[in-house]
Protein backbone atom coordinates (compact mmCIF):
# COMPACT_ATOMS: atom_id res chain seq x y z
CA UNK A 1 0.00 0.00 0.00
CA UNK A 2 3.26 2.57 0.74
CA UNK A 3 3.84 2.47 -2.80
CA UNK A 4 0.35 3.69 -3.68
CA UNK A 5 0.82 6.90 -1.96
CA UNK A 6 3.47 8.78 -4.00
CA UNK A 7 1.34 8.27 -7.26
CA UNK A 8 -1.96 9.55 -5.20
CA UNK A 9 -0.07 12.55 -4.01
CA UNK A 10 1.27 12.95 -7.36
CA UNK A 11 -2.54 12.87 -9.09
CA UNK A 12 -3.75 15.20 -6.37
CA UNK A 13 -0.82 18.04 -6.89
CA UNK A 14 -2.11 17.48 -10.76
CA UNK A 15 -5.09 18.21 -9.93
CA UNK A 16 -4.89 21.14 -7.42
CA UNK A 17 -2.67 22.41 -10.35
CA UNK A 18 -5.45 22.05 -12.97
CA UNK A 19 -7.77 23.99 -10.83
CA UNK A 20 -5.37 27.27 -10.52
CA UNK A 21 -6.56 30.21 -11.48
CA UNK A 22 -4.41 33.35 -12.42
CA UNK A 23 -5.47 36.72 -9.80
CA UNK A 24 -4.84 39.74 -9.86
CA UNK A 25 -3.19 41.72 -7.35
CA UNK A 26 -5.73 44.22 -7.06
CA UNK A 27 -9.76 43.69 -7.46
CA UNK A 28 -12.62 46.46 -7.18
CA UNK A 29 -16.03 45.65 -6.92
CA UNK A 30 -18.63 45.93 -9.49
CA UNK A 31 -20.00 49.87 -10.12
CA UNK A 32 -22.78 51.37 -11.95
CA UNK A 33 -21.76 53.32 -14.79
CA UNK A 34 -23.57 56.43 -13.08
CA UNK A 35 -21.35 55.60 -9.76
CA UNK A 36 -18.34 55.84 -12.11
CA UNK A 37 -18.95 58.95 -13.95
CA UNK A 38 -19.75 60.46 -10.53
CA UNK A 39 -16.58 59.73 -9.01
CA UNK A 40 -14.16 60.51 -12.32
CA UNK A 41 -12.92 63.59 -13.06
CA UNK A 42 -12.65 63.08 -16.32
CA UNK A 43 -15.34 61.30 -18.63
CA UNK A 44 -14.13 60.46 -22.69
CA UNK A 45 -15.42 58.94 -25.33
CA UNK A 46 -11.68 58.30 -26.71
CA UNK A 47 -9.85 55.72 -29.13
CA UNK A 48 -5.94 54.87 -28.21
CA UNK A 49 -3.34 55.69 -30.98
CA UNK A 50 -0.38 54.74 -29.30
CA UNK A 51 1.36 53.04 -26.25
CA UNK A 52 4.73 53.10 -24.97
CA UNK A 53 6.68 52.72 -21.58
CA UNK A 54 7.36 55.50 -19.43
CA UNK A 55 9.53 56.15 -16.48
CA UNK A 56 7.13 58.22 -13.67
CA UNK A 57 9.71 58.54 -11.15
CA UNK A 58 11.03 56.69 -8.50
CA UNK A 59 9.28 54.58 -5.69
CA UNK A 60 11.02 55.04 -2.08
CA UNK A 61 13.99 52.31 -2.94
CA UNK A 62 15.02 54.65 -5.45
CA UNK A 63 13.69 52.17 -8.39
CA UNK A 64 11.92 53.45 -11.48
CA UNK A 65 7.97 53.35 -11.54
CA UNK A 66 7.14 52.68 -14.95
CA UNK A 67 3.70 53.19 -16.32
CA UNK A 68 2.28 52.99 -19.62
CA UNK A 69 1.47 56.41 -21.80
CA UNK A 70 -1.48 55.70 -24.20
CA UNK A 71 -1.79 58.35 -26.58
CA UNK A 72 -5.16 59.18 -27.71
CA UNK A 73 -7.76 60.78 -30.43
CA UNK A 74 -10.70 62.40 -28.35
CA UNK A 75 -13.51 62.04 -29.55
CA UNK A 76 -15.92 63.87 -26.87
CA UNK A 77 -15.58 64.98 -23.46
CA UNK A 78 -18.23 64.08 -21.08
CA UNK A 79 -16.65 65.52 -18.27
CA UNK A 80 -13.42 67.39 -17.61
CA UNK A 81 -11.48 69.93 -18.09
CA UNK A 82 -11.74 72.31 -20.85
CA UNK A 83 -9.03 70.63 -22.65
CA UNK A 84 -8.49 68.06 -24.56
CA UNK A 85 -6.80 64.76 -23.49
CA UNK A 86 -4.24 63.83 -25.14
CA UNK A 87 -2.27 60.96 -22.76
CA UNK A 88 -3.97 58.69 -20.64
CA UNK A 89 -1.65 56.88 -17.78
CA UNK A 90 -1.81 53.52 -16.38
CA UNK A 91 0.18 50.80 -14.49
CA UNK A 92 2.25 48.61 -17.30
CA UNK A 93 -0.11 45.53 -16.14
CA UNK A 94 -3.53 44.13 -14.82
CA UNK A 95 -1.42 42.63 -11.96
CA UNK A 96 -0.88 45.94 -10.55
CA UNK A 97 -4.16 47.37 -11.62
CA UNK A 98 -3.15 48.76 -15.01
CA UNK A 99 -5.78 48.89 -18.25
CA UNK A 100 -5.09 47.56 -21.40
CA UNK A 101 -6.34 48.76 -24.15
CA UNK A 102 -6.25 48.34 -28.15
CA UNK A 103 -3.97 50.76 -29.71
CA UNK A 104 -5.20 49.95 -33.34
CA UNK A 105 -6.79 53.44 -33.40
CA UNK A 106 -10.48 51.64 -34.54
CA UNK A 107 -12.05 50.48 -30.74
CA UNK A 108 -13.58 53.37 -29.35
CA UNK A 109 -14.04 53.67 -26.01
CA UNK A 110 -15.71 55.11 -22.74
CA UNK A 111 -12.99 55.90 -20.17
CA UNK A 112 -13.46 57.80 -16.31
CA UNK A 113 -10.65 58.33 -14.85
CA UNK A 114 -8.42 60.53 -12.54
CA UNK A 115 -7.15 63.97 -14.34
CA UNK A 116 -3.37 64.89 -13.95
CA UNK A 117 -3.60 67.85 -15.64
CA UNK A 118 -2.17 69.45 -18.86
CA UNK A 119 -4.06 67.27 -21.07
CA UNK A 120 -3.31 64.06 -19.36
CA UNK A 121 -5.51 61.23 -17.09
CA UNK A 122 -4.98 57.66 -15.27
CA UNK A 123 -6.64 54.66 -15.02
CA UNK A 124 -6.64 51.86 -13.24
CA UNK A 125 -8.37 48.25 -13.34
CA UNK A 126 -10.81 49.81 -10.88
CA UNK A 127 -12.21 52.58 -12.76
CA UNK A 128 -14.94 52.29 -15.65
CA UNK A 129 -12.83 51.23 -19.49
CA UNK A 130 -15.86 49.82 -22.01
CA UNK A 131 -15.87 49.86 -25.53
CA UNK A 132 -18.35 52.15 -27.20
CA UNK A 133 -20.15 49.34 -28.67
CA UNK A 134 -21.08 47.53 -25.55
CA UNK A 135 -22.98 50.46 -24.32
CA UNK A 136 -26.68 50.61 -24.37
CA UNK A 137 -28.19 53.32 -25.99
CA UNK A 138 -29.74 54.29 -22.77
CA UNK A 139 -26.53 54.34 -21.33
CA UNK A 140 -25.22 56.55 -24.18
CA UNK A 141 -27.69 58.94 -24.19
CA UNK A 142 -27.13 59.28 -20.60
CA UNK A 143 -24.05 60.51 -20.51
CA UNK A 144 -25.13 63.77 -21.81
CA UNK A 145 -26.90 65.00 -19.04
CA UNK A 146 -28.89 62.68 -16.62
CA UNK A 147 -25.66 60.85 -14.75
CA UNK A 148 -23.88 64.49 -13.75
CA UNK A 149 -27.73 65.21 -13.01
CA UNK A 150 -27.39 62.49 -10.63
CA UNK A 151 -24.64 62.55 -8.64
CA UNK A 152 -26.03 63.75 -5.55
CA UNK A 153 -27.80 59.87 -5.17
CA UNK A 154 -25.97 56.66 -4.61
CA UNK A 155 -26.87 54.00 -7.42
CA UNK A 156 -26.22 50.43 -5.93
CA UNK A 157 -26.54 47.03 -7.83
Amino acid sequence: MPAALPSLLAWLAVLLLGRARPADACSCSPIHPQQAFCNADVVIRAKAVSAKEVDSGNDIYGNPIKRIQYEIKQIKMFKGPDKDIEFIYTAPSTAVCGRLLDTGGKKEYLIAGKSEGNGKMHITLCDLVSTWDSLSPTQKKSLNQRYQMGCECKVSG
